[in-house]
C-alpha cells in the first residue's frame, strides 16, 4: 500500500523543501486549471478539497458524487498537463452539516454515507466536522459529542477504503469560528483558540477514537483546525497578526506528528501567508479568494467587450449575473444585509464572494462563453487591460503575460495562488 503524501506533513518544516501547502476549495474549472499552471513549477503537490456541501453521495450543489469529482478534476489535470500523482483529494467539514435540520441519528447516518463516498473515492485527507447540532440540539455541540460523533465516522472511513493501492486517508480535527465561506457581518477582532482548548480538543478525539477501536486511525489525525485571528465578513478581512498567536504556535511543540489547519486565509496578504506557515498553521485553506479574483476578471473583460464591441451581446455577464442571482436567491439572500442597493453591491462584489454558488447556472455559463467566443484569441489591447484588468498590466507591459482573454482570466487566480506556493516555500 502507498504512503499518504500528508502522512508527514509536521515534519516538513525541519528539512528542505516546503513547510506548509495550500488548499483549494474550489469547483470551478477555471481556478482548478489555473491552480494546476501555478504549482506545476513548484516542489508542491497540489490539495484539492470539496467541502460536505459542494460534493457529496448526493450530489451537492455542483451535483458530484465524490467520485465525480476525483474522474473532474483528473480530466482537467489531463487537459494541462499536471501529474495525477502529484494531485492530493480531500473532503472539508465532513459530518451532518449538510442534512443538520434532520434529528442527530438520520443526519448521522447520512454523514456516514458522505464519508464512505470520500474514503471509497479514495480522498486521502479528510476533516471530520460534527460539532454542529441537528434538529432539537445546541446550535453547536460540546467536544465530547463533537469527538464521539467524529469518531463514529472515522470507524466508517477505515472500513470503506479500497482494499489495495490505495494509502489509508489521514485526518483533520476541529472546526473553526464563525462558519465556513467567512462571516456574515463586518469584524473587527478575532478570539483566537487558546492553546489549552487545542490541547483538549486532541486529547478528547484520541480517547474518543479510543473507545471505538480506531487508535491506529488517531495516529493519521495530521492536523487540529484552530483560529489563528484570521477571516472575512462582506466587507473586510481580518489580518493575521503574528505575535497575538505566538501562545498558540508554541502549543504545537506538545503535539506530536499535528500542524494547524487554517481556514478562511482568503484576501490575507502574502506576507500573511507566509507568517502562518512559519508558525505552523501549514494547511492553508482558500476558496473565496480565488472565485473572487475570477469573477474580478470576468467583470474586466466583460466591460472591454463593451468597449470593442459595443452591442454585440443581448446583455452583459454582469446584468446576467443579476438575474440568475436575483432568480435564486437562496445562496445569497440570508447572508448579506442593508438596503437594495446595498444588497445589489454585495451580491457581486462582496469578500464572501457568493455569487460563486451561480456559475455554473445554464445562463451564466452560456453567458461567459460568449465573453471568450467574441473575445476569442485575439490579443486585447494592454490599454484596456490597464483600464479594466490593473492587476494583469505590469506581465503583459513586460511580455511575461500574453492579453488574450482566457490568459487574462487565468492569469487572475495564478497571480493569487503564487502568493499561496511562495508562502508554502519561504
Amino acid at each position: 500500500m502507498s504512503s499518504n503524501p500528508l502522512g508527514d506533513i509536521a515534519s516538513w518544516r525541519d528539512r528542505p523543501g516546503p513547510s506548509g501547502i495550500p488548499s483549494v476549495c474550489s469547483a470551478h474549472p477555471m481556478v482548478l486549471e489555473a491552480s494546476m499552471r501555478a504549482t506545476l513549477p513548484t516542489a508542491l503537490p497540489l490539495l484539492v478539497e470539496a467541502t460536505c456541501n459542494q460534493v457529496n453521495q448526493e450530489g451537492g450543489y455542483t451535483g458530484m458524487t465524490p467520485a465525480d469529482f476525483r474522474v473532474f478534476v483528473e480530466a482537467i489535470a489531463k487537459s494541462v498537463g499536471f501529474p495525477t500523482d502529484r494531485i492530493i483529494l480531500g473532503g472539508d467539514h465532513l459530518g451532518p452539516n449538510p442534512w443538520k435540520a434532520l434529528p442527530a441519528e438520520e443526519a448521522m447516518l447520512k454523514a456516514e454515507g458522505m464519508v464512505a463516498a470520500f474514503a471509497s473515492a479514495g480522498f486521502a485527507k479528510l476533516h471530520l466536522d460534527c460539532s454542529m447540532g441537528c434538529a432539537g440540539e445546541p446550535v453547536a455541540l460540546d467536544d465530547h459529542e463533537t469527538a464521539s460523533r467524529a469518531a463514529r465516522l472515522v470507524a466508517v472511513a477505515e472500513s470503506s477504503v479500497p482494499p489495495e493501492g490505495t494509502a489509508k486517508p489521514v485526518y483533520v480535527i476541529g472546526t473553526e469560528v464563525p462558519v465556513p465561506g467567512g462571516a456574515l457581518h463586518a469584524l473587527a477582532e478575532l478570539e483566537l483558540t487558546t492553546p489549552e482548548h487545542a490541547r483538549s480538543t486532541v486529547r478528547i478525539h484520541e480517547q474518543a477514537f479510543a473507545q471505538v477501536g480506531q487508535s491506529d486511525a488517531f495516529e493519521r489525525v495530521i492536523a487540529l483546525v484552530v483560529q489563528p485571528g484570521v477571516e472575512f465578513g462582506s466587507h473586510n478581512v481580518v489580518d493575521y497578526v503574528s505575535t497575538k498567536a505566538q501562545g498558540l504556535s508554541a502549543a504545537l511543540a506538545a503535539m506530536q506528528g499535528l500542524v494547524f489547519e487554517a481556514h478562511s486565509t482568503d484576501y490575507q496578504t502574502r506576507a500573511n501567508l507566509t507568517d502562518l506557515v512559519r508558525d505552523g498553521f501549514a494547511i492553508l485553506k482558500v476558496g473565496p479568494g480565488l472565485t473572487f479574483v475570477l469573477r474580478e476578471a470576468f467583470y474586466g473583460l466583460d466591460a472591454i467587450v463593451e468597449e470593442l464591441f459595443p452591442g454585440s451581446r443581448p446583455e452583459t455577464l454582469r446584468a446576467t449575473m443579476e438575474k440568475v442571482m436575483l432568480a435564486s436567491p437562496d445562496n445569497w439572500a440570508r447572508y448579506y444585509e442593508g438596503s437594495e442597493s446595498e444588497l445589489a453591491l454585495q451580491r457581486h462584489f462582496s469578500y464572501s464572494d457568493r455569487v460563486r454558488y451561480y456559475w455554473p447556472d445554464v445562463a451564466a455559463q452560456q453567458s461567459v462563453d460568449l465573453l471568450f467566443e467574441i473575445l476569442g484569441d485575439a490579443p486585447v489591447p494592454e490599454t484596456l487591460v490597464g483600464q479594466y484588468l490593473g492587476a494583469q498590466y505590469e506581465a503583459v507591459r513586460a511580455g511575461r503575460l500574453t492579453p488574450t482573454a482566457r490568459n487574462l482570466a487565468l492569469a487572475a487566480v495564478e497571480r493569487l495562488m503564487e502568493d499561496y506556493t511562495r508562502a508554502c516555500q519561504a
